[in-house]
Parts: C-alpha cells; sequence; structure tokens
C-alpha cells in the first residue's frame, strides 16, 4: 500500500504535468490559428490571380518561405480547395473554394431574387446588367445576365474591380455610413486605372453627394477605356447597402443623353431589388 507521504507527493506532481499538458495544448492551439490564417490568405491570393499564380509569386505575397506556402498549398489541394496545373505548375483555387462562395450566395438567396430583374433590365436597356456586392475596397460581380449586341460587357463571376474606379463601387460607397466610408478609403490605394480615374478623395466626396441626390452613379471611363457603366446601390433593412445593379457597355452607345435616361430606370431596379429582399431604401435617397 503506497504511504500517505508517496501519495501527497503525486498529488503534488500532478499540477506540474497539467500546467505542461495545458501549455503544449496552448501552443498547438495557437500554431493551428496561424496555418489556418496562412491558408485562408493563399485562398484569397489565389482567387485574385485569374490566370493562376506560381509558387514563388503567392509565396512573396503572402511573405512565406516557398517550403512554408508549398505545404499549405499541399493541404489546400488534399482537401479540394485549391489545384495545381501539371503542364505549368500553376496553383489555382479549386471546386470547393467555388462551393463555399456559392453557398453564401445562395444562403442569403440574393442572386436568386434579383435574377429577374436584372433580366428586365438588361431587356429594356439592351445592356448587360450586372449585380455586385462590395468586397473591402473592390466591387466583386456576383451575376450578370448579358445584352445580345456584338459589342457587350463580359465579366467573370467572382472577379473585383476597385471600388472608386467602377459605378457599382461608387454607388455602394455613396450609401455607406460616414464612418464605414471613411475606413474604406483611408484603405484604399485609389489607384489610376485610366486618365479618367478620380483618385483624390476631396473629388470622390463630392461625387458621392451627387450620387445620393440623383439615386445613381455612373463611371466615366473610369475603370477602361472604352466602357461606361451605370449603377445603384441596394439596400437591407437597415437601409444600409448590401449590393448594386448595373448597366454596362461601350461608350458608343452608352451616350451623355442616354445615360440620363437609363440612370432613373437602374434607380427604380434598385428600389423594386431593395423592397423584394425586405430592405429599405434611406429617407434621404
Amino acid at each position: 500500500m503506497p504511504s500517505r507521504a508517496s501519495t501527497l507527493a503525486e498529488s503534488a506532481q500532478t499540477p506540474g504535468r497539467r500546467t505542461k499538458a495545458t501549455a503544449s495544448s496552448a501552443a498547438s492551439a495557437s500554431g493551428g490559428v496561424q496555418s489556418l490564417t496562412r491558408g485562408l490568405t493563399l485562398l484569397e491570393k489565389l482567387a485574385e490571380s485569374e490566370g493562376g499564380i506560381t509558387l514563388t509569386e503567392i509565396s512573396s505575397r503572402v511573405n512565406l518561405p516557398p517550403s512554408t506556402a508549398h505545404r499549405l498549398l499541399n493541404t489546400l489541394a488534399d482537401m479540394g480547395f485549391v489545384t495545381q496545373a501539371k503542364d505549368s505548375g500553376l496553383w489555382y483555387v479549386g471546386l470547393k473554394t467555388y462551393r463555399v462562395g456559392c453557398a453564401f450566395v445562395s444562403n442569403r438567396d440574393f442572386v436568386g431574387e434579383s435574377h429577374a430583374y436584372l433580366r428586365k433590365l438588361m431587356e429594356a436597356s439592351g445592356e448587360t446588367s450586372n449585380l455586385s456586392i462590395l468586397d473591402g475596397t473592390y466591387a466583386c460581380f456576383i451575376a450578370q445576365v448579358q445584352c445580345h449586341e456584338v459589342m457587350r460587357m463580359l465579366v467573370r463571376l467572382g472577379s473585383r474591380i476597385p471600388a472608386h474606379a467602377s459605378g457599382s463601387g461608387k454607388a455602394m460607397l455613396s450609401a455607406l455610413p460616414e464612418d464605414e466610408l471613411a475606413i474604406v478609403l483611408r484603405n484604399s490605394n485609389l489607384v489610376q486605372l485610366t486618365s479618367k480615374t478620380i483618385t483624390d478623395p476631396d473629388k470622390l466626396r463630392a461625387q458621392f453627394a451627387a450620387i445620393r441626390a440623383r439615386g445613381y452613379s455612373y463611371d466615366d471611363e473610369e475603370n477602361a477605356m472604352g466602357l461606361r457603366c451605370v449603377a445603384a446601390p441596394i439596400y437591407d433593412e437597415f437601409a444600409e447597402p448590401i449590393g448594386a445593379i448595373s448597366l454596362a457597355g461601350p461608350i458608343a452607345r452608352l451616350t451623355d443623353e442616354r445615360i440620363l435616361k437609363l440612370g432613373p430606370l437602374v434607380a427604380h431596379t434598385g428600389r423594386e431589388i431593395t423592397e423584394k429582399l425586405g430592405g429599405v431604401v434611406p429617407v434621404s435617397v
């Protein structure tokens, strides 16, 4: 039978073993969180690269050693979130990443509720209609109904363009509360994509005020030369922007006179979708 002294000694040692085990578990959890963060960052960078990306490029973008990036990419590939082309060695987002993105959209049923309005807007205008959401400092396209013209706008769903240089982006930015807008502008690079891109924050704010006053925005070759876009925000139940609907086409068809006619049509469609989703248009709009 063990003595009382040995029992007490064993009991005294137990907390030490627990502390050591707890520290080990904490370190393991911390390492797991770090790996998860790195893996998600890799996915974000892959999503931004339409034509694929090399291991060297992506490891440089996320500031990781190539060996670490390669290990994480292989893990993501095993799970179906990324894939690598055998011939070129380039890395791409995988099918499972697409499914996760689709789940987000379908759960909100944003696209499903808006699609009929996109088609109606395209038929009424003869131009390609788009649905987009604000993704940080970018406008991200999540649905499109193409027009029947030979010269028309084509966009890859999920692709993003700087919000300050697009009609859709400016429509959503103009509807943000002031504190959120200040954060977005502060975090934006405000890159000059064309000679017409507005990069001055004060000039952008002046445009936002005009957009709120008339109910729609437009970009005049600010994202790509020869292309114009007319857009209006879509609001949620708190009267905050959850997306934007837009028309885009060549400047030869979207003349100044036509924009004045299409703008109110797009704004009206934005209000219709807002009501369909149970949203509220701000009183000032």
